[in-house]
């Protein structure tokens, strides 16, 4: 489950393609704000006054564009991406995603061991604690991971069509507790159900509802479960139907960029070296890598520091032998500006473009990272 940041001191280049920004341009931190402003291959139009032959006089407006030289893998990413959006707009034809009927919570039997946070609707300070285990720490986080494998894999066999996500959320939430497990998104901050279920341009958090899946739509599922004191993460975005090669595409090197970022962890390793290579691999192919939501250390706490920043960034920091966080980059086939619904949790994109999101938790080793939540 990613952690939303209210704030980033500082901004950080992205490769990013929408109607209001292109690649090297920040825009505002409000989570339903975009840019207003217009720019053309990294450069802002700008207006002068301008003195004509024979007019010395007069001023008139005039317009002066700055371009740069751009590289032929550049343009063709350009024209793809553009392809990519107008074919995802014109096949799919899907109206955006609004709010189902939430039902209530669902319980939780009185002998499951629950986390601080249940029950309170308090939503918990992220704790500046590294997760940092010993033997006996390291097997429970294994078992906790491996449940929470476990359950999102026999949740993505629920996903077709007609399927609702509430539906969803019973068979998550009942898979949890008959394994003795409390499913750690329930009651994390007031959130109302057992998992996070994102549907098309939802980029996190969605809460399960009386939606039903439509052919075409892609949905990212994410499971954390508190087993034994500890916290297993995990997430993955499935296909339901006949979903267009676009969205594919997007979903494809979403998965990649997951694996790409933790083969660069290590005892050792620098942590900003997995927003790098995330970035990098998300740039061939013109996708927008979202800032706003990142990995965090995870354990007896769910979120904790480290976090885990998935776009290229300056932050600080080393791994550890022993540690545990998880790695979730959200990529996007259009902007990777976010709005949040009235709820709090669901946030979507804000031009309505599919997102996709991976997540695993790993553990550091002295020559890896061993893949906790992995099937």
């Amino acid at each position: 489950m990613a952690f939303f940041l209210t704030s980033i001191s500082h901004a950080v280049p992205s490769l990013q393609f929408s109607t209001t920004c292109f690649h090297g341009e920040l825009s505002s931190l409000s989570s339903s704000s975009s840019s207003s402003s217009s720019s053309f291959m990294g450069a802002r139009l700008a207006s002068f006054p301008s003195t004509f032959p024979g007019k010395s006089s007069s001023f008139r407006k005039g317009l002066v564009v700055y371009s740069k030289r751009i590289s032929g893998l550049e343009e063709a990413i350009r024209i793809r991406r553009e392809r990519e959006l107008r074919t995802s707009t014109a096949s799919q034809r899907r109206p955006p995603l609004r709010r189902g009927k939430v039902s209530q919570q669902l319980p939780v039997p009185d002998h499951i061991p629950k986390p601080p946070y249940a029950g309170t609707k308090i939503l918990p300070e992220i704790s500046k604690e590294y997760q940092i285990h010993d033997a006996e720490g390291i097997l429970k986080m294994r078992a906790a991971c491996e449940l929470a494998a476990q359950v999102l894999d026999h949740a993505g066999t629920l996903v077709r069509p007609s399927v609702t996500t509430n539906e969803i959320d019973k068979v998550v939430h009942q898979m949890i507790v008959d394994a003795g497990a409390y499913p750690s998104p329930l009651g994390y901050g007031g959130f109302p159900k057992s998992v996070c279920t994102s549907v098309n341009e939802c980029m996190c958090h969605g809460i399960p509802d009386s939606r039903q899946l439509q052919d075409g739509d892609i949905i990212n599922i994410d499971v954390t479960v508190y087993l034994n004191g500890y916290h297993g993460d995990t997430s993955k975005t499935f296909f339901c139907g006949n979903v267009s090669d676009a969205m594919k595409r997007l979903v494809k090197v979403t998965e990649e960029c997951l694996h790409k970022g933790i083969a660069v962890c290590k005892d050792g390793a620098l942590y900003r070296k997995i927003g790098k290579r995330i970035s990098e691999h998300a740039e061939k192919f013109g996708y927008g890598v979202v800032d706003r939501f990142v990995g965090h250390g995870v354990g007896n706490v769910f979120h904790s520091e480290p976090l885990i920043f998935h776009h290229r960034n300056d932050k600080p920091g080393f791994m550890v032998e022993g540690q545990t966080f998880t790695i979730e980059p959200i990529l996007t086939l259009g902007s990777t500006e976010c709005i949040t619904w009235e709820d709090n949790w669901t946030t979507l994109t804000a031009d309505g473009s599919p997102a996709a999101q991976f997540e695993h938790t790993i553990l550091i080793t002295k020559t890896g990272a061993e893949i906790l939540t992995k099937a």
